[in-house]
C-alpha cells in the first residue's frame, strides 16, 4: 500500500507529500492523454486506415472541488478536491455518459463506487493503454487498445493480505523517496479489503517497483502489485492517469 513520505510527479516536477497506505517489501515523465476526439469512419478510399478506438475515457477535474452525486439527477455523494491531497491533477475514468452528465468511477472505499459529475467541470481524454493483472500467475500484461503489447512478472499480495480483484484504475504518479518502492508508483482506485490503515494512509493499493528483486513472481506484499523498476520505468513513462486496470 502507498504510504510513507513521497514525490509527485506532476509533468516533471518533484513535490514531496504523504500519500495513503502501500505495500512494503529509467527515469520518464508522465505522458500526456491525447484530448478526446471523434474517431474516423473507415472508407473504401486510399490513404491511412483509421486508428483503432481507444479502450476508455478518463475525466479530469477543471474545478477546485467537483461534486459527485449518488445518481443521475439525485443528492450528493460527495466533494472530491482537485488537486488530489497527493498533489496531483483529479482524474477519474468514465463508465457511460447522460446528456452532459457522466457516471465514472471514484477512487474511494469501497472498491468499486462511482458516482456521477457533471460533463462542464472535466476535460475529457481518450486512453490508447490498459492493464491486466493475474494474481494466480503473478503476471501483469500491457494491452494497446485490446492488442497484447508485453507481459510483465509481478508480486501480488500474500494469502492474509490479497491484492483486491475488480476493475480498477490508475489515480496518480509518484516518485518514492524513502526505500523499498522503486522509482515510480501508481496509485491505484483500489483498496485493501484487509488493511483499512497502513502507513498513515488509508490503505489504497498501489503498482510500484521494489528493492526486493527476488520477491517479483511471488504472492509476498500486503495487497500491492511489485513490478521490476526497468519495467514499471516503462509504464511510468507510457501511461496516463486514468489508464483501467483489472486484476482477477
Amino acid at each position: 500500500m502507498i504510504g510513507r513520505r513521497l514525490a509527485l510527479i506532476v509533468t516533471g516536477v518533484l513535490m514531496v507529500t504523504l500519500l495513503s497506505g502501500c505495500a512494503t517489501a529509467g527515469a520518464g515523465h508522465l505522458s500526456a492523454p491525447s484530448p478526446l476526439s471523434p474517431i474516423p469512419s473507415v472508407t473504401a478510399s486510399s490513404g491511412p486506415p483509421a486508428p483503432p478506438p481507444p479502450v476508455g475515457v478518463s475525466a479530469t477535474a477543471e474545478v477546485s472541488r467537483l461534486t459527485v452525486y449518488a445518481s443521475l439527477g439525485g443528492a450528493v455523494k460527495l466533494s472530491l478536491a482537485n488537486p488530489r491531497p497527493s498533489g496531483g491533477p483529479l482524474t477519474l475514468l468514465v463508465v457511460q455518459s447522460s446528456s452532459d452528465w457522466l457516471e465514472v468511477e471514484l477512487p474511494d472505499r469501497p472498491n468499486g463506487s462511482r458516482g456521477w459529475i457533471s460533463a462542464s467541470q472535466v476535460t475529457l481524454h481518450n486512453l490508447d493503454y490498459s492493464l491486466r493483472v493475474s494474481t494466480q500467475q503473478n503476471t501483469l500484461s500491457l494491452y494497446r487498445s485490446n492488442a497484447l503489447v508485453s507481459t510483465y512478472s509481478v508480486a501480488t499480495g500474500t494469502g492474509g493480505t490479497p491484492t483486491p480483484h475488480g476493475a480498477f484504475y490508475l489515480t496518480e504518479l509518484l516518485a518514492p523517496t524513502n526505500s523499498g518502492y522503486g522509482p515510480y508508483a501508481f496509485g491505484l482506485s483500489a483498496f485493501s479489503a484487509v488493511l483499512t490503515s497502513f502507513g498513515g494512509g488509508p490503505g489504497q493499493i498501489g503498482l510500484h517497483g521494489t528493492d526486493d528483486a527476488a520477491s517479483i513472481g511471488r504472492a509476498v506484499s500486503h495487497g500491492c502489485i511489485r513490478m521490476s523498476n526497468a519495467d514499471i520505468t516503462t509504464l511510468a513513462t507510457m501511461l496516463p492517469l486514468g489508464t483501467p486496470i483489472t486484476i482477477e
